[in-house]
């Protein structure tokens, strides 16, 4: 499972079109929220479960993805965050995640 194409339509989500034809489709705001650097993982972790992020815009403004492997896309965000690399199982069920 690769994707075949991705945009970020009207830049508040991401879309993913799989080469097995289906879609993933994810707010900006939930991929930012969920992403799986350790750093970002380790504050969900300190955070209440009712904690809700309000992020700036610079926060959830992609600048740049990039494809790592055969695996794996990386994601800029405007803000200089890079470190998340969302694994393309994990990404394809994102938009599954509350």
């Amino acid at each position: 499972m690769k994707p075949a194409i991705i945009k970020v339509p009207l830049k508040k989500n991401l879309y993913v079109k799989w080469d097995d034809n289906s879609e993933t489709i994810v707010d900006l705001k939930k991929l930012r929220r969920l992403c799986p650097c350790a750093t970002c993982a380790a504050l969900r972790d300190s955070q209440s479960k009712t904690f809700i992020p309000i992020f700036s815009e610079n926060q959830i403004t992609i600048s740049n993805i990039e494809e790592i492997g055969n695996y794996a896309i990386s994601i800029s965000w405007k803000d200089g965050h890079n470190t998340g690399i969302y694994e393309f199982p994990f990404l394809k069920n994102l938009s599954e995640i509350l």
